[in-house]
């Protein structure tokens, strides 16, 4: 059985810090992706992967690769809901998870303000970034590890 691998679409998530200190304390192989350089720590536990700068091409990368039992951190809808649809666990950098039950919705208002936008509505970006969020984040991304390990050790 494969090690839980945690992949961060890197760009502009806010919680990378707080996925290396996390992965590290339970021994998690983190893959950093983004479109060009990052910086990540010195870790081998940390791969950086710069997965070029075509359209998309982090998320494929990372689309290609996650499976069940992996855990991705994304804020992309689109590529949310292609890492659900193969098992895998995906949380927003402000905790919230993306479930079989909620990709079909968020998907569907994501179209539509996109439609909105495009036709000169003014709809507003998301909300600021903030310390509950850092904590809910925390939160779901150790709840998410936990049940991935307990689901593990009841198939072995």
């Amino acid at each position: 059985m494969s090690t839980t691998r945690i992949y961060i679409d890197a760009d502009a998530c806010p919680v990378k810090d707080e996925v290396y200190r996390v992965a590290a304390r339970h021994g998690l192989p983190v893959s950093v992706v983004a479109g060009n350089f990052i910086r990540v720590p010195q870790d081998p536990m940390i791969e950086r992967i710069a997965a070029g700068s075509g359209m998309d091409a982090a998320d494929d990368w990372i689309a290609e690769r996650a499976t069940k039992g992996d855990i991705v951190i994304t804020s992309d809808i689109p590529l949310a809901s292609r890492c659900v649809k193969a098992g895998a666990v995906v949380i927003a950098p402000n905790g919230k998870p993306f479930t079989e039950d909620s990709i079909g919705m968020t998907l569907a208002v994501r179209n539509l303000m996109t439609d909105l936008r495009s036709s000169g509505e003014v709809t507003g970006g998301p909300s600021a970034f903030n310390p509950r969020d850092r904590s809910a984040f925390l939160s779901t991304l150790d709840q998410a590890i936990r049940r991935i390990q307990r689901s593990r050790a009841t198939q072995s």
